[in-house]
Formats: structure tokens, sequence, C-alpha cells
């Protein structure tokens, strides 16, 4: 039994944080534990600005506005962030945690790895 739940934790999804997601209170309430994290960049995108309305969020982050990214298909556009390690279970938590404002979608990192990240609806 053991090993059934460590083949469904395994970490085996990346998932593009430029925000919240990196903040380790944040990480801790999602996913239960702290993450690996690599340095990485996502091309063709720019940050916007959203305002948070929900309250359990913004008291975690302790922001109210958040980074929002979203297409431009401009090679001169770039996002810099952190690729994290986690598992599909961890992902829909960051389903959960994420707003309305998000959705996820998979993206192709500067490194060539494919990854999860949340963009602008």
């Amino acid at each position: 039994m053991a090993d059934d739940v460590s083949q469904t934790e395994l970490p085996d999804q990346l998932l593009f944080s430029y925000g919240t997601l990196q903040h380790p209170d944040v990480q801790l309430d999602t996913f239960g534990r702290l993450v690996e994290a690599e340095d990485d960049v996502l091309p063709g995108y720019t940050v916007d600005y959203a305002e948070i309305e929900d309250h359990r969020v913004v008291d975690l982050s302790g922001q109210s506005v958040h980074p929002i990214v979203r297409p431009t298909g401009s090679a001169r556009d770039k996002v810099v962030g952190k690729a994290l390690r986690v598992s599909e279970a961890e992902l829909e938590a960051a389903d959960e945690y994420e707003v309305s404002l998000y959705r996820r979608a998979a993206v192709v990192l500067a490194s060539g790895r494919t990854a999860w990240v949340y963009v602008s609806v």
C-alpha cells in the first residue's frame, strides 16, 4: 500500500510560478510541503496585475494584487520565475488555490521543458 501512495505522490509535473506559489507559506498551505524549484523563463508572455477578491488567498499571500501572465507571441517578452516540481495531486491543490481569473495551460519554458502555468482567462 505504501508503494501505491508513493506512486501517486511523485512530483512528476512542472508548474511554472511567477508569483505567490513561490512563497513558502503559500506552498506549505497549498501543497503541505516546500517544493523543489529551479529558475526558468516563460518566453512570449508578459505580466499584468489583477485585484484578488478571495479573502483566503489574500490572507495567505499577504497581497490583494497578484501578477497574472498573458501571451503576447513576441519573442522579446518573457516572464522570469521558477519551475516547481509537483505531483498530480499538488497540481489539483494549486487549481483550488488559484482564483477564477486564472486558467492552467501547458507551455514550453526557455529551458525547453514543458510545464503548466496559470494564465489570464
